[in-house]
């Protein structure tokens, strides 16, 4: 096996390759050894290595053979009679042969270009796309590349709606600061209106919104990726949903579409784009950044609406403090919540403030379900508790109403594995804005008072101030340590740029149409990235990427009797493929979508469900923590999926069930976290660069995907544990819960796991954040 990789040393970048092999074999004679690494070489590459391996300088002789041993291993998923040529060809490039064409020469010189500056990861893919390209080119015609021109002019988005063409619109742009009541003043013409839709970019707000109104007296429902609930009233006119989820096919009176600057954003931007662009509403509410204002008036004025911007400002004031708490956890105040961007420095902290302070700590971040996380925050904006400070992720920065006073940054750089980077100015600005909070998502539903509401713009050019004391509701913003209090007070006084295009996504039809002209042994994977190639975009557009489609599609591509676009639905759906362990659960849903036969949660055995049989282990236990993490996505992601192959995954309750039963399991071990595996000092490795993020770094997109208080005791545990009997005609006793040939009884405590569903509006085609 053979690694590229680099490392800087002494403040220069070098490139290297890792080699198990004799490195003789693919180093020039006499190439000096730089080091050994053992279990530290994780730190280059991201993952453990169990024996001593040779780190050497790379050569062009090394390169080349990193190549060669990836044409090798595509030929595992190339079953193309011709791909033997196409190897040759490659080899012969590779050994200078002057009789190769331009376009071998230009396929080796890409992959050349992977090896040394990816570290030649996704070099495999690489290959396959490449060999498949040439096979598309030697067999297109003029007039096949004139039809596939067609389909791939994604100038004029706009013309997808016709529906909301056919609607004189009036655009309400609600622009401010984090905690300056512009979503606020959207949701009250919402809740006045005959009918309406709000859509948020995560499934908690979208509950939140859902309950708001509900408490309000307006009937609403939920439509969110992975959960439906209908309103006992036949009659309800009003719809929460998840953002992707917007039933753009339906007339209303009002909608409301929040965060309305992620229509930039390069992975999710596309269902910003299509609720902004498609909404039969005669008044469409959208709510975000400053930044946003230049875009917006722009496509409103391409799509004819009328548009009117209404300014705000915070509701409560925001102060950067001139000192750091100097590393001193004794400084801490009630109401202080400590930002950290790693999971085991998260869970290493709650320890340490625990330990320091005698007070409970809270804890969020962005691998936890979103109902824990809602529990955590209701437990931390309790003011009666022993739950003092909070410790989270940058998960903060968007979806949950914190009552924090003070936000205090563990550090200003965060890991992706083998890379460290300075966090982004606007990043900073957001996670800071949660300090101050004017009002919690608890307070919103309860009667108000003069005192509790909100400024009201004065005309459409409005700046609304607050009707606040600004000594009960002043934020603060500081570091734990000196070093990065000047990066923060820095982001602080700092502008962000303007958002310049919103992204999009090709419609399904699109997609299965172009997917003709191929034979049907090319993967999708392939046909993705082809449409993208060669795809005409208007300016103010962008082409989403492709994170997650490409891998999930790869992922089922072995698996039979897929159609495109059951394969599409599954590149949609919320698999998170960033963990390894996904793919074989992804492909395990896929096989019995092919194979046609009956999905029964409790029948599928790559969904490690034993863990609910076990108790729950004590002290070092952030292992057994992210197991069940790992799990609850899975069950999301089965319950997603039920939502689009009914008949397939036909076992929903109880995967309802399952899912509460394991954000149970989860709050009980959050109360057990030690954080003793986190105690040593983690510090930043020798081999890892600090640089900026890449441009158009975004919060949703980069949320920390890492990796009542309930005193659980034994008996407790056993109450959730799952056991079978075979002698009891096929009986299985799961959470208290009987179940016999697949039927899901009451369970014993009284706690009906049927839910109320409907029917799908319609199945979107990218990935849903379903946090």
């Amino acid at each position: 096996m053979i690694i590229i990789g680099s490392i800087r040393r002494a403040g220069i970048q070098k490139k290297y390759f890792l080699a198990d092999t004799d490195p003789a074999i693919i180093c020039k004679p006499g190439s000096p050894s730089v080091q050994v690494l053992s279990d530290n070489s994780n730190q280059l590459f991201g993952r453990q290595r169990q024996r001593t391996t040779a780190l050497f300088p790379v050569t062009s002789e090394a390169i080349d053979a990193a190549i060669f041993s990836k044409l090798e291993e595509a030929r595992n998923s190339i079953k193309e009679p011709t791909y033997d040529e196409f190897v040759h060809d490659i080899t012969s490039a590779l050994q200078g042969s002057h009789a190769s064409s331009d376009r071998i020469s230009r396929i080796v010189e890409s992959l050349r270009k992977i090896v040394v500056e990816q570290a030649g990861f996704g070099l495999t893919a690489q290959i396959k796309y490449a060999y498949y390209d040439l096979l598309a080119a030697r067999s297109a015609t003029k007039s096949t590349l004139q039809d596939q021109a067609k389909f791939t002019d994604l100038r004029y988005p706009t013309e997808w709606y016709p529906g909301a063409r056919q609607i004189q619109r009036t655009i309400h742009l609600h622009v401010g600061p984090t905690n300056s009541g512009k979503t606020y003043h959207a949701l009250k013409r919402l809740e006045q209106a005959g009918s309406g839709v709000y859509a948020g970019p995560l499934r908690l707000l979208a509950h939140e919104v859902y309950t708001r109104l509900n408490a309000r007296g307006r009937a609403c429902h939920l439509i969110t990726g992975d959960d439906r609930r209908m309103a006992e009233d036949e009659n309800a006119k009003m719809m929460s949903c998840t953002v992707e989820m917007v039933p753009v096919n339906m007339t209303c009176d009002v909608a409301v579409i929040d965060e309305i600057q992620m229509l930039g954003n390069e992975e999710r931007g596309w269902a910003w784009t299509q609720a902004f662009l498609g909404l039969q509403a005669k008044e469409l509410h959208v709510c975000g950044e400053e930044r946003t204002v230049p875009l917006v008036r722009e496509l409103a004025a391409a799509m004819g609406d009328n548009i009117q911007v209404h300014h705000y400002r915070r509701l409560s004031p925001l102060k950067t403090m001139s000192t750091s708490l100097m590393g001193d956890w004794g400084r801490l105040r009630k109401g202080d919540c400590v930002v950290a961007f790693s999971k085991m420095e998260i869970h290493r902290l709650k320890w340490v403030i625990e330990h320091k302070t005698q007070k409970k700590v809270a804890i969020v971040y962005g691998s936890l379900p979103p109902e824990i996380r809602a529990q955590q925050a209701a437990l931390f904006n309790d003011t009666n508790n022993e739950y003092d400070f909070l410790v989270a992720s940058d998960a903060i920065g968007m979806g949950l109403n914190l009552s924090i006073k003070r936000i205090v940054f563990r550090s200003t750089s965060k890991s992706n594995g083998h890379t460290r980077f300075s966090v982004e100015d606007s990043q900073i600005k957001q996670i800071a804005g949660r300090a101050g909070r004017y009002r919690t998502a608890a307070q919103a539903t309860q009667k108000e008072s003069p005192v509790d509401r909100p400024g009201n713009p004065e005309n459409q050019e409005s700046a609304v101030t607050a009707e606040v004391s600004p000594a009960k509701n002043l934020g603060l913003v500081t570091t734990l340590f000196p070093n990065d209090l000047t990066m923060v007070q820095t982001a602080m006084r700092s502008q962000a740029d303007p958002i310049m295009t919103a992204g999009i996504f090709p419609p399904k039809d699109v997609i299965v149409r172009f997917s003709a002209y191929f034979p049907p042994s090319t993967p999708l994977s392939y046909i993705l990235l082809r449409l993208h190639k060669i795809s005409l975009m208007h300016p103010r557009f962008h082409l989403c990427i492709l994170r997650d489609h490409l891998p999930i599609a790869d992922t089922i591509e072995p698996v039979k009797n897929l159609t495109i676009a059951d394969r599409l639905l599954f590149c949609a759906a919320p698999a998170g493929m960033k963990e390894e362990a996904m793919g074989p659960v992804v492909r395990s849903f896929a096989e019995c979508v092919g194979n046609g036969a009956a999905g029964g949660i409790l029948d599928i055995p790559v969904l490690n469900l034993s863990l609910l049989d076990k108790e729950v282990p004590r002290g070092h236990n952030l292992g057994y923590l992210g197991k069940l993490e790992f799990l609850h996505k899975a069950i999301v992601l089965y319950l997603w999926l039920s939502y689009h192959f009914a008949g397939v995954f036909n076992t929903q309750a109880m995967a309802f069930y399952l899912k509460k039963i394991v954000e149970e399991r989860i709050q009980h071990v959050l109360t057990q976290v030690t954080g003793s595996e986190g105690r040593e000092k983690i510090t930043v490795s020798r081999g890892m660069k600090l640089r900026k993020p890449d441009a158009g770094f975004d919060l949703a997109q980069n949320l920390d995907h890492e990796d009542a208080d309930n005193e659980g005791s034994p008996e407790s545990s056993h109450a959730i544990a799952t056991t079978f009997h075979p002698s009891d005609g096929g009986k299985q006793q799961i959470c208290g819960a009987t179940v016999k040939n697949g039927t899901l009884s009451q369970p014993k405590d009284g706690i009906d796991p049927s839910v109320i569903v409907g029917s799908p509006q319609q199945e979107p085609l990218r990935n849903e954040v379903t946090a």
